[in-house]
């Protein structure tokens, strides 16, 4: 009997590329891809998200797209159960799973030994209520104070992850990156393929996807999602809370937009910091003429 076939990992930060190259991949080596990017899992949240439309897909499977409704709360552990179900029965077609996302935690949920600490309903209050008070923003400086790591790695805006990190914190005594494996994946074999792209060539590529974005109608897109301004997690996406602000009259339409491109900027330079801690991942250049060739040849020919 063959030996099963690699678990294949394509990351790097938003904008640079990996949508196209993991439907290129997975023709090129009979794989289907996994979604590893949260606000793809929400039906609805396509623009803003930059899914990949049917026709960019090419027809290969895809997997964990459009599985939520945008009203609904993401979870990290049930994703990973969700995640690591879909690997098992593509590997059972002896086809390659390719997992697709610039979020580390949710590629390392999947890949890695990674095991939810528990969690206490007063003390979530207890934060969430502070979170109310005070706002994201602030609350993220209460946990760059007392956890520098998870606060690099969380956007202040993200007010859910926030109230978490000081929740395990609190519980566990430890800082929040403490719960985190080591980077040990649970396949016996696993190929990371990450994007590298110049930071100035990223933000121009991230400023025209928002302007594309806006173009294709983001703002149309959120004011048919009824509910999402109520949404823990759905409306805290970039792009989506700005359009949000922006409907509230709380920003103007420009506001949001630079808004957007900012925040998107941040996001992207936080995402390729921690992905460049990972020793696994090989790091191609995103232009690179023989990018696909080079792919392949890490995720293996069938």
């Amino acid at each position: 009997m063959s030996a099963p076939r690699p678990v294949v990992a394509v990351v790097g930060p938003t904008a640079s590329g990996k949508t196209r190259l993991s439907v290129d991949l997975a023709r090129a080596v009979h794989g289907e891809v996994v979604n590893t990017d949260s606000v793809q899992l929400y039906r609805g949240m396509d623009v803003g998200s930059a899914k990949a439309t049917p026709d960019e897909r090419g027809g290969v499977p895809h997997h964990l797209l459009d599985v939520l409704d945008p009203v609904q709360e993401a979870s990290v552990a049930a994703f990973q159960r969700e995640a690591r179900a879909a690997i098992e029965q593509i590997r059972a077609r002896d086809a390659v799973p390719i997992l697709v996302g610039g979020s580390s935690l949710y590629v390392r949920a999947v890949l890695d030994p990674l095991d939810f600490p528990g969690t206490d309903p007063a003390v979530r209050r207890r934060w969430t209520e502070r979170l109310d008070e005070v706002g994201p923003e602030v609350l993220h400086e209460e946990l760059a104070r007392r956890d520098p790591a998870a606060a690099e790695a969380i956007l202040p805006t993200n007010g859910r992850r926030i109230v978490r990190a000081l929740e395990v914190g609190e519980l566990t005594g430890e800082p929040f990156a403490a719960t985190m494996p080591a980077y040990a994946s649970i396949y016996p074999e696993v190929v990371m393929i990450g994007l590298d792209v110049p930071r100035d060539v990223l933000d121009a590529r991230i400023d025209a996807r928002v302007e594309q974005m806006w173009a294709d109608g983001l703002v149309d897109e959120v004011r048919g999602l009824p509910g999402l301004a109520g949404s823990p997690t759905a409306s805290r996406a970039l792009g989506y809370q700005q359009v949000l602000a922006m409907l509230a009259g709380d920003l103007t339409e420009e506001e949001a937009k630079e808004e957007t491109k900012s925040g998107t900027r941040r996001f992207a330079r936080r995402q390729d910091r921690m992905m460049r801690k990972d020793p696994r991942i090989h790091w191609l250049p995103f232009d690179d003429p023989d990018l696909l060739a080079r792919a392949v040849a890490l995720a293996g020919a069938p």
